[in-house]
């Protein structure tokens, strides 16, 4: 365990996008739009998800507070995700979405950990963010894990 949770917080953060990209690298091209049903996200959706969220979730790091409206910030997610046509874009995107998260964390101090942020739905601990891009990535590679099983592929992808 490290001395300083930040630097904690960066190496998961570091990890989470490693294994992410990881387990999407064993997504054929030719599934990366195939979903098992209409309504569900296929590979390259899930990719572009988190890359449309990594660079609020910094936003919020650096700013230490919720840095705008619940509209803006919805606006900006569905920008950034719909900008996004290939494995490649949502790659490079989801790259400096946790560049800049990894960044932002450098500015946070042990002082800070106890803020809370008025965030749209509640107030909720400043560690919350702080983790958040971490978590979003293990949480969402665990989906396209799910989707290689549901064409067959059962292997286990460990890095």
């Amino acid at each position: 365990m490290a001395d300083n949770p930040i630097d904690e917080i960066k190496t998961r953060t570091q990890n989470a996008l490693k294994s992410f990209l990881y387990t999407l690298s064993f997504v054929p091209d030719d599934k990366l739009d195939w979903s098992p049903t209409p309504t569900a996200k296929s590979a390259l959706q899930i990719a572009a998800h988190c890359a449309g969220y990594s660079e609020l979730f910094a936003w919020v790091i650096r700013e230490k507070n919720w840095p705008c409206t619940l509209e803006q910030w919805k606006s900006t997610v569905a920008s950034n995700i719909m900008s996004i046509n290939s494995k490649d874009e949502a790659i490079a995107m989801l790259s400096q979405g946790i560049d800049s998260s990894i960044a932002a964390l450098d500015n946070v101090s042990l002082d800070e950990f106890g803020k809370i942020i008025d965030a749209p739905h509640a107030q909720t601990p400043f560690t919350f963010f702080l983790n958040l891009p971490a978590l979003h990535l293990e949480s969402h590679e665990s989906q396209i894990d799910y989707l290689q099983t549901c064409w067959g592929d059962l292997e286990v992808h460990f890095l």
